[in-house]
């Protein structure tokens, strides 16, 4: 898999799918200049911040980055005989499909990187005084990448199957755009893979809201974790069997 991962690296380290990481970043740094969170009497101003921007962050902006990446990473072997190049060399497909899931992760690990030092810079701006907490802050960033992973799986295995590099686009967009409905629903929420990093995020932040919010850790993470597994295994065995 190792080589896998170097092969990528030198496929986009110069491709405009880098410059991606810090969409998100950028947006949600403006609404953090913009606007004054109210996170009440006590409440510390990091919070309130992460709250404000974490919000569009989570709840839109990191579901469809994970479809793009997912895209991004298969596009190039879906154009021109690329996936029997790839194959032809001495690599199995396991490795190939681990590899290219990796890859996304490590995108995704990249923005959630940017956008804490956006945070940063947006407080700094703003004048804070109050102590980072950076346990709180760092469980919320890590968590809610590590709740992108079934996201991720089920995109890979998306655009594995589909030669198309807008299909699973549209597709992604479309399930995302729920997500603000969705999000409310203590029922439906932690089910629903567009919804989990947002779930994760500000699940330390809210002490008022929906009741998906206050949802245990041990609970959000078996249901990601269960939902991870099941997506990656189909989205690899589909790909193992699929003819090239």
């Amino acid at each position: 898999m190792w080589a896998v991962l170097r092969s990528e690296w030198i496929k986009w380290r110069k491709s405009p799918i880098m410059w991606l990481i810090f969409v998100s970043p950028a947006l949600c740094s403006l609404i953090g200049l913009l606007e004054n969170e109210d996170m009440g009497s006590g409440a510390n101003q990091w919070d309130g911040l992460l709250h404000m921007m974490g919000v569009m962050h989570a709840l839109l902006l990191m579901p469809l980055l994970t479809g793009v990446f997912a895209a991004s990473v298969c596009r190039l072997e879906h154009a021109g005989g690329g996936w029997k190049q790839l194959l032809s060399l001495p690599v199995s497909r396991s490795a190939v499909y681990a590899g290219k899931f990796v890859c996304v992760m490590l995108l995704l690990l990249a923005t959630q990187a940017v956008f804490l030092g956006a945070m940063l810079i947006v407080g700094m701006v703003k004048g804070y005084t109050d102590p980072i907490q950076w346990s709180g802050l760092l469980f919320s960033l890590i968590g809610s990448w590590i709740a992108c992973m079934p996201l991720a799986a089920l995109q890979m295995g998306v655009s594995v199957a589909w030669a198309s590099f807008a299909a699973p686009l549209a597709i992604n967009a479309i399930f995302t755009l729920p997500n603000i409905i969705i999000a409310n629903s203590e029922r439906f929420a932690p089910y629903y893979p567009w919804d989990q990093p947002v779930l994760v995020l500000l699940s330390q932040q809210l002490d008022e809201g929906p009741d998906a919010f206050h949802l245990s850790m041990t609970t959000l993470y078996t249901v990601i974790s269960v939902s991870f597994i099941l997506f990656f295994v189909v989205g690899h065995g589909y790909f193992r069997r699929k003819p090239i």
